[in-house]
C-alpha cells in the first residue's frame, strides 16, 4: 500500500459509513473472499485517491460510478491513469449496473480475477 496519508484516510473512513446502494449491495458480494476467494477491500486509501473496492493480490480496483461520473470522464480518466501507473487494473460499473444485474457484475469482476465462472 503507497504511505499512509491521514487526509486520505480520513476520507476513506468517512466513505465507508457512507456507502451509496450499489457500494453496499457490490460489498456484500465482494466482502470475506466471498467472489472467488478473492480478498477486497472497500474505500481503499491510494493518495490522492480512494479507491472503492481493492484486491490487492489481484492489483484490480473495482469502481462504482453514478450518474455524476457522465459528467465528469476526464477526471474519471486521470483517475485510472493514476491507478494504472501504481500498477493496478481498473474496472468501472455503474450503479445501475450494480443494482439491476449484481450477479452479471459480480461475473465480470471474477473473469478480471482469472477465477473460473460457472
Amino acid at each position: 500500500m503507497s504511505e499512509r496519508d491521514p487526509v486520505t484516510a480520513s476520507i476513506a473512513r468517512k466513505l465507508r459509513r457512507d456507502q451509496t446502494d450499489a457500494e453496499r449491495m457490490l460489498w456484500s458480494k465482494l466482502r470475506a473472499g466471498q467472489l472467488g476467494c478473492a480478498k477486497f477491500r472497500r474505500q481503499f486509501p491510494l493518495p490522492p485517491y480512494v479507491a472503492d473496492f481493492c484486491c490487492e493480490a489481484a492489483r484490480l480496483i473495482v469502481e462504482v460510478d453514478g450518474g455524476q461520473h457522465a459528467e465528469s470522464v476526464e477526471a474519471d480518466q486521470e483517475r485510472t491513469a493514476f491507478f494504472e501507473q501504481e500498477g493496478y487494473s481498473v474496472l468501472r460499473s455503474w450503479n445501475n449496473d450494480v443494482l439491476t444485474n449484481i450477479d452479471g457484475v459480480a461475473e465480470v469482476i471474477l473473469k478480471r480475477l482469472g477465477a473460473p465462472t460457472e
